[in-house]
């Protein structure tokens, strides 16, 4: 594989920059846990073992519009797709829409609305 034409390489510190700087439009991100308020959490489980928030706090309080992709469910089949996040929240309403192998969901000021599923 070869880059594109325009493809662009930068640091992990020139990466923070922009986002921070607020150069970035879209953020696409994954999620343990989406509520219908937009709220994310992604960064920790109670009880296990963690290195850090890492930059996901950035990526959602900076970009104009987030985008989560993500499975539906967890590996038990409990819903990640909440009412209410019950994980520490990474950002509150700041999640514009959420992608999983199920649907695409577009959240609103009223709630969560089924823009399309997938077949079966």
């Amino acid at each position: 594989m070869s880059e594109l034409p325009g493809t662009a390489y930068f640091s992990s510190a020139e990466s923070f920059a922009m986002i921070r700087g607020g150069h970035i439009d879209l953020s696409v991100l994954g999620a343990m846990e989406v509520d219908e308020d937009g709220n994310l959490a992604n960064w920790m489980i109670p009880g296990k073992m963690v290195k850090g928030m890492g930059g996901a706090m950035d990526l959602v309080a900076s970009a104009r519009r987030v985008i989560v992709a993500m499975e539906h469910t967890t590996r038990d089949g409990a819903p990640k797709i909440l009412k209410r996040c019950t994980l520490p929240i990474t950002g509150l309403r700041v999640v514009h829409n959420i992608v999983t192998e199920m649907a695409y969901i577009r959240v609103t000021q009223t709630g969560l609305v089924l823009e399309e599923m997938a077949p079966g």
